[in-house]
């Protein structure tokens, strides 16, 4: 199983549980969740990591960290 995978599934598991719902409610997983307006995992992971890149971008060539500085 992939990394995004796995992080949507417990993402899953833990919204039923928040509400109280078992697989033999046979509940969609959209319609849980439209109930607890929770963004999906994937969806977050992609826009932060875009954030990132961005942020990276905006640095200058050949700028070092304050960590690799100190050596």
């Amino acid at each position: 199983m992939g990394f995004i995978r796995r992080l949507r599934v417990t993402q899953r598991a833990m919204e039923s549980a928040m509400l109280g719902v078992s697989p033999r409610d046979l509940i969609r997983n959209v319609d849980i969740r439209r109930r607890t307006r929770v963004t999906d995992i994937a969806q977050r992971v992609a826009k932060l990591k875009w954030q990132w890149a961005g942020h990276i971008l905006q640095r200058k060539y050949g700028c070092w960290g304050p960590k690799a500085r100190r050596r």
